[in-house]
């Protein structure tokens, strides 16, 4: 089982959790003036990496609050846990995914 550390209340069991995507996707200014492949791109197309990730959760069962994390997709370990609003965590190259980061579960 995966335990993710909510900003706000700390440590949790991830049944609590719900999974909200891809972090820091911003919305068109003018969603509008998209045509209908931007507009599929915008709402469908994501990132798709091995190891790192920066996505959005919802602490439903808790605090019901999103918050962004740090994840990486390889090993599921969380290297870091961030409020919405905040800047991404810089994780230094020779860093590895759970290692102790500010704001990571250990």
């Amino acid at each position: 089982m995966l335990l993710i550390s909510c900003p706000n209340c700390g440590a949790r069991d991830e049944t609590e959790f719900h999974y909200g995507g891809q972090a820091h996707v911003a919305y068109p200014e003018d969603p509008n003036a998209l045509t209908d492949e931007e507009w599929g791109r915008y709402l469908f197309y994501r990132e798709n990496p091995k190891g790192l990730f920066a996505e959005r959760w919802l602490h439903s069962g808790g605090c019901r609050k999103w918050f962004n994390a740090v994840r990486d997709t390889a090993t599921y370990r969380i290297a870091a846990v961030y409020r919405m609003g905040e800047t991404q965590p810089s994780l230094a190259s020779g860093e590895k995914p759970g290692e102790k980061i500010p704001g990571g579960a250990k």
